[in-house]
C-alpha cells in the first residue's frame, strides 16, 4: 500500500511571482495584438492613402509599404517564438524591439507638420505609435526582470 502525500499550494513568494508571471503574460499577448492592429491599420492607411500623405518620397509605393509592414511583424513573430521556445529575456527584448518600431511613424512629422495630415491620418499614426511604446516600455521591463532574476 502506497502512501499519497497531500498536494501542497504553491504559496508565498513563488506563488506571487507565478501570478506576477501569468498576468504579464497576458498582458503582453493584449499588448501585442493591439499594437498588430495599430501598425496593420497605419500601414494599411498608408499604403491605400498613399497620394495624401505629404511629401512622400516618389519610390516609395503601396507594395512596398505592405512589405515595409510584413518585415515590421516579423520581429514581432520572431521574438514571440523566441519567448514560446524558452529564450524568455531575448524574446521579450526582441518583442521590445518590434513595439519601439512604432515610435517611426513619428517620421511622417519630419516631412510635414500635424496639421498637414488628415485626421485619419495622425489618427494612425498616433495609435500606431502610442501601443508600440507600451508594448516596447512593458516587454523592456519584463526582459530586464526576466534576466536580473537568474
Amino acid at each position: 500500500m502506497s502512501v499519497m502525500t497531500p498536494a501542497v499550494p504553491v504559496t508565498g513568494t513563488r506563488a506571487a511571482n507565478a501570478r506576477t508571471r501569468d498576468v504579464l503574460s497576458r498582458t503582453l499577448v493584449v499588448l501585442v495584438a493591439i499594437y498588430f492592429v495599430a501598425s496593420l491599420a497605419h500601414f494599411a492607411h498608408n499604403a491605400e492613402y498613399l497620394s495624401i500623405y505629404p511629401n512622400m518620397p516618389a519610390w516609395l509605393t503601396r507594395e512596398k509599404v505592405y512589405l515595409a509592414w510584413l518585415a515590421v511583424t516579423g520581429v514581432g513573430v520572431a521574438g514571440l517564438g523566441l519567448v514560446r521556445f524558452g529564450l524568455h529575456a531575448l524574446g521579450l527584448a526582441v518583442v521590445s524591439a518590434y513595439g519601439a518600431l512604432g515610435l517611426d511613424g513619428l517620421a511622417h512629422y519630419t516631412l510635414a507638420l500635424c496639421s498637414a495630415h488628415t485626421l485619419a491620418t495622425n489618427a494612425t499614426i498616433l495609435f500606431e505609435v502610442a501601443s508600440g511604446f507600451t508594448l516596447m516600455l512593458v516587454a523592456a521591463v519584463a526582459a530586464t526582470r526576466r534576466a536580473t532574476a537568474r
